[in-house]
């Protein structure tokens, strides 16, 4: 048996604009700075670890660390609740994999009540054998644990699973883990930082399971 893991953000769903929307909108309240640059170097980490690594030099403590993680969710939510705009071909190669015969996992550095929004958005829960959010790691991306928690959920060797990001922290954290790492180009990330990946794809409508299962066995890109 094959498995596959999704990452959420820019891969089930075009997150872009409404995380960078919350991010700013938590920035402003407190005074602090964000770039647009700053917002796309620390993409696909934990908002825990991007708040700390931003706004460090501000001495927070842990507790107003997470309150600031709370707000920013909070408001991510929001935004994207009014409408949630799915990646093109996420449903149909869920489908696909699914109907094949492959075990399904999410593998997020995102908090639950995010990932349920996307997974009850898509109406495919069902699909997914396991789910791993941020609030079950100690260590985000590119630490390899989210993915190799999702492999044990699943019960799948880490060397049978492929795993689809768009970040290059998480296809890092594909590596370490020894799994196959697709790279989807997705809003706001520059190709070249997905050069590492093992295939790079431009649309989830490129894949399907014939092609991920010879991605796996290293036959193909």
């Amino acid at each position: 048996m094959y498995g596959v893991i999704f990452d959420v953000d820019g891969v089930l769903v075009d997150s872009y604009t409404a995380h960078f929307q919350s991010w700013r909108q938590v920035a402003e309240d407190r005074g602090y700075e964000l770039s647009e640059e700053d917002f796309r170097r620390t993409f696909g980490r934990t908002s825990r670890e991007i708040i700390a690594e931003l706004w460090g030099r501000h001495a927070l403590a842990a507790a107003e660390i997470a309150e600031l993680d709370r707000r920013k969710e909070a408001a991510y939510r929001a935004i994207l609740g009014r409408h949630v705009p799915l990646m093109d071909g996420a449903v149909e190669l869920i489908d696909s994999l699914a109907g094949a015969g492959f075990a399904l996992a999410v593998g997020s550095s995102g908090p639950p009540e995010n990932v349920n929004l996307v997974l009850n958005a898509l109406g495919r829960r069902a699909a997914f054998r396991g789910v791993v959010t941020g609030q079950e790691v100690t260590r985000g991306k590119p630490d390899p644990q989210v993915f190799l928690l999702a492999a044990k959920k699943i019960d799948v060797p880490a060397d049978h699973c492929a795993v689809i990001e768009d970040a290059a922290v998480g296809i890092a954290a594909a590596q370490a883990a020894e799994m196959t790492a697709i790279g989807l180009v997705s809003t706001g990330h520059d190709p070249a930082s997905l050069a590492a990946a093992d295939c790079r794809v431009s649309s989830l409508r490129e894949l399907d399971p014939q092609h991920i299962a010879r991605l796996i066995t290293g036959t193909s890109c």
